[in-house]
């Protein structure tokens, strides 16, 4: 069964402040960002505080995860062999399936079988994440969106019903589900706007998300509460379970729910759903 992974917190490296406070927000992963949030002076240090951090939140129930500076820079292979020891690994802009078999053999030469996330943020990933997705070998856990980058390169505009990003969300998406995979949805960079958190959050959930990467700690509680099953749901998938449950409908593969065609596979999701609602790995 697969953990629940509905908020995803970058935690800046050279905040000392920020990863203490992390350990206690109840987020489903912790994301120690060695990449953007660090200035090229400081990552050097920034490397350094890896193993601290990581056994600081070991009792904070998330999964605990590094994202290192990429393969081509002055960085990288220093950055993985010092996250050998995390939960997962964030890999930012993969490209290729190269990217993703690379990082694996710096890492399998560490004796680290550490899974891999591969960040979605640039027009080729998106153009190549089904390979990416499909990858064998690799230790693929997910894909996130890396949404800021993305519309810097694809020059649209990223407003308030992202639009012009939509397209490219659902490419990243399907490409996970079609391989088993978390997909998480992009950073909302307005930490103020709560209204507006909420509105793309739910926007996330709707395309199909398991969850969404976030940047403040305010933005963890409304991401579970966007993401979790609300009340018509959990009923509804609760009367699904009970319609095919009764003798009556053994061994149907389609049942009349209040008028609906209810085929097994929805059985299926039904059950996800309550699971996912009580809290419990979907």
């Amino acid at each position: 069964m697969k953990r629940l992974i509905r908020s995803a917190l970058f935690v800046p490296a050279n905040n000392a402040r920020a990863i203490e406070k992390a350990a206690h927000l109840g987020a489903d992963m912790l994301v120690l960002d060695l990449e953007d949030a660090v200035g090229p002076d400081d990552k050097d240090a920034a490397r350094e505080i890896i193993a601290g951090t990581l056994s600081l939140w070991q009792s904070s129930g998330s999964l605990r995860a590094v994202r290192v500076n990429g393969a081509d820079t002055a960085w990288g292979a220093a950055d993985l062999r010092a996250a050998s020891q995390a939960e997962a690994v964030i890999l930012p802009k993969v490209e290729q399936v190269g990217d993703l078999h690379a990082a694996r053999s710096t890492l399998n030469a560490y004796g680290s079988s550490v899974p891999l996330w591969a960040m979605i943020e640039t027009p080729r990933g998106v153009l190549q994440s089904a390979a990416i997705a499909g990858a064998t070998g690799t230790g693929l856990g997910g894909l996130m969106a890396g949404v800021n980058d993305l519309a810097l390169a694809l020059r649209c505009a990223s407003d308030q019903d992202r639009m012009a990003l939509l397209p490219h969300l659902a490419q990243i998406l399907c490409a996970a589900r079609a391989n088993g995979l978390y997909a998480l949805d992009g950073v909302y960079n307005q930490f103020r706007d709560h209204e507006g958190f909420r509105r793309e959050a739910r926007q996330g959930r709707a395309l199909g998300f398991d969850g969404k990467t976030l940047i403040h700690p305010d933005q963890v509680e409304p991401t579970h509460d966007c993401f979790q099953p609300d009340p018509a749901e959990l009923e509804r998938a609760a009367r699904i379970v009970a319609a095919f449950t009764d003798p009556a409908n053994a061994g149907k593969g389609v049942i009349n729910l209040d008028g609906d065609m209810v085929e097994r596979l929805h059985l299926d999701a039904a059950r996800a759903l309550l699971s996912a609602g009580s809290g419990n790995d979907p």
